[in-house]
């Protein structure tokens, strides 16, 4: 797990959005992402997905056959 980078969290709290100090601690990391505009990301392309990208997506012709 990486260490919060603390500082930059703090400006952007208090003063990206205007919050005061007790009510950026009393947010959870999770809360103070939502408000920052952070979107969950698409979950992570698996071995299986990849797989049927590359089957649906073939680079040439003989590609698609071999597969």
């Amino acid at each position: 797990m990486s260490a919060l980078d603390w500082p930059a969290l703090m400006r952007a709290g208090l003063q990206g959005l205007g919050l005061r100090p007790a009510e950026f601690w009393a947010l959870t990391p999770a809360e103070l992402r939502v408000m920052l505009g952070e979107r969950p990301g698409a979950a992570s392309l698996g071995r299986d997905g990849l797989e049927a990208l590359i089957r649906a997506y073939p680079d040439s012709q003989e590609r698609a056959e071999d597969v």
